[in-house]
């Protein structure tokens, strides 16, 4: 007989970053930095991100980028979407604290509904789903972009004083950590861009490893101050709640919000894909920045959701990939059917 391997379902993806991401949150809370150590940390975290943005910079083709601003109808959509839709249900949320959020996690929460749209996972689900791939790169690189300038501000307008520390020297660190590197790997993209091709594999090992160091950093100096006693499971059980009921809105919203400003099937898609989720790579980063001892509980809310959209996507994904499309069952594509 032979012997079956035991596997996930499809439809029930468990990204293995995150298995990494919940690793290293147990080895802070095992083993947390602690004095020079922590500094050593810090230190390492500071540049890593700076590392992080540099890169980021250094990949973002301007000449494409350019091209895709000639579809900005879907662009401006989808940062509608990011940056005012996604906060303004943040907003909404604070009538559920402190019955069902504390203080802390919804500050957490408003800050994951601030934070730019994701790249590769957007980029994957629509390619899944037979959606407008090209639409769907531009539409994440601009969101990513727009968010290193977009959600500091964001954050200095909805959190102020309740962002853990947000203030104009917080402001003044997203420049010197972010901007910078970022427009540093811009200006030095034509000297280093063959260099980031031929390393492509180990670079993004290099990406997820300054995450992984920011996340330990942060919940080991939330371990040290102790801010992990102010959480239960029955308020990590309100959060899902929450995260899902926000995800269920923007899902709904950007698939009949698109049908009704006249978007084909394909658009649909990818503004459903890139409109309704959040960058994990992106915000961490920040939340290590604008948080300081808080990012432990500020970054839970987004890790939580990231997984779930993942999941939730990866289904709608492989249902529209099942549907029919007009050009395939030879009738003439209309406009009605464009937006079926």
């Amino acid at each position: 007989m032979s012997r079956r391997k035991l596997q996930l379902p499809s439809w029930l993806p468990i990204d293995p970053y995150i298995l990494a991401l919940i690793c290293t949150v147990a080895v802070a809370a095992l083993l947390p930095a602690r004095g020079t150590a922590a500094d050593v940390a810090g230190g390492a975290s500071t540049g890593a991100v700076a590392l992080l943005f540099f890169l980021y910079g250094a990949r973002l083709s301007t000449a494409e980028a350019v091209e895709g601003l000639k579809h900005w109808r879907l662009h401006v959509t989808v940062l509608v979407c990011t940056f005012l839709v996604f906060p303004l249900l943040g907003l909404a949320a604070k009538g559920v604290v402190p019955f069902v959020l504390t203080p802390q996690l919804y500050n957490g929460l408003l800050f994951l509904c601030l934070v730019p749209s994701t790249i590769q996972s957007s980029i994957a689900f629509t390619s899944m789903a037979r959606g407008n791939v090209p639409a769907a790169i531009c539409a994440g690189s601009f969101s990513s972009l727009a968010g290193i300038v977009v959600t500091p501000v964001l954050a200095a307008l909805v959190l102020g004083g309740s962002g853990g520390g947000f203030s104009a020297d917080s402001l003044l660190k997203i420049v010197l950590q972010l901007l910078v590197p970022f427009l540093a790997g811009q200006l030095l993209r034509r000297w280093v861009s063959g260099f980031l091709v031929r390393n492509k594999k180990v670079l993004g090992y290099v990406d997820r490893g300054s995450i992984l160091l920011v996340v330990y950093t942060a919940f080991s100096e939330g371990m040290v101050r102790g801010v992990w006693h102010q959480v239960s499971f029955v308020r990590l059980l309100g959060l899902l709640a929450v995260e899902a009921l926000l995800l269920a809105v923007m899902l709904v919203l950007t698939w009949y919000g698109a049908k009704r400003l006249g978007f084909t099937r394909g658009d649909r898609i990818a503004i459903q894909f890139a409109g309704s989720k959040k960058s994990l790579a992106a915000g961490l980063p920040m939340a290590s920045v604008l948080f300081g001892a808080q990012a432990s509980l500020a970054v839970l809310p987004l890790m939580l959701f990231h997984q779930m959209q993942l999941m939730v996507c990866a289904v709608i994904a492989k249902r529209r990939s099942r549907d029919p499309l007009p050009e395939e069952s030879g009738q003439a594509v209309t406009p009605e059917a464009a937006l079926r």
